[in-house]
């Protein structure tokens, strides 16, 4: 049974609904909008880095359209997204040997309640299947959007997942001229995540 949901909550839920059985690109472009921002400064208060902060917020979001299908309004989209993200910091600081925090803190709601819900995904069947596939192709569309150069490096960043040394390595250029790029390649794919037209 749903709970009463917000107007906020009744706003996001019509957003997703439009994306899950539209593929409405302009749907998940409002919701990244709305949810970039608070994502990144969230996880930069955890992560205390700038540069990472925007990694992951970028991946949180990928990985949350991705499980978009997974979303039921029992609770505001909000706490699941914001529950995605944190849950994908965990994953970063244990993949990496940071001190990690306890799972159970990650699972409290803006105003305070606990919610004890999972994010486990079960096997998808075809037309779930399908449905992934088109969120991926829309991802894929938005950073098809980037200037060419950007575009391999945040593909080669974002899909295939190399470090920033991998990544210099295979293109044979200094490490700092990656980071560099890969910074304005961000600030761009962050406009275009956020609707907004192309000022370069």
């Amino acid at each position: 049974m749903k709970h009463n949901l917000t107007v906020k909550g009744k706003r996001d839920l019509k957003l997703i609904n439009r994306a899950l059985e539209d593929g409405d690109p302009k749907a998940y472009n409002e919701l990244m909008k709305l949810y970039r921002d608070p994502l990144y400064f969230m996880l930069y208060e955890k992560v205390g880095d700038q540069e990472l902060a925007k990694d992951l917020t970028i991946e949180s979001l990928g990985k949350a359209f991705k499980k978009l299908h997974l979303y039921t309004a029992n609770y505001a989209f909000s706490t699941w997204l914001y529950t995605v993200a944190r849950n994908h910091c965990i994953d970063y600081f244990r993949k990496n040997k940071l001190p990690t925090i306890s799972i159970d803190n990650m699972m409290v709601s803006d105003d305070g309640k606990r919610n004890t819900f999972n994010l486990i995904s079960k096997d998808l069947n075809p037309d779930q299947l399908m449905e992934k596939q088109q969120r991926i192709a829309i991802l894929r569309q938005i950073v098809d959007q980037l200037k060419p150069n950007y575009r391999e490096l945040v593909k080669l960043r974002y899909f295939k997942e190399l470090s920033y040394g991998e990544i210099a390595d295979k293109l044979d250029v200094p490490l700092g001229t990656v980071k560099a790029q890969l910074h304005r390649s961000r600030e761009q794919l962050f406009k275009i995540m956020s609707g907004l037209k192309d000022t370069y």
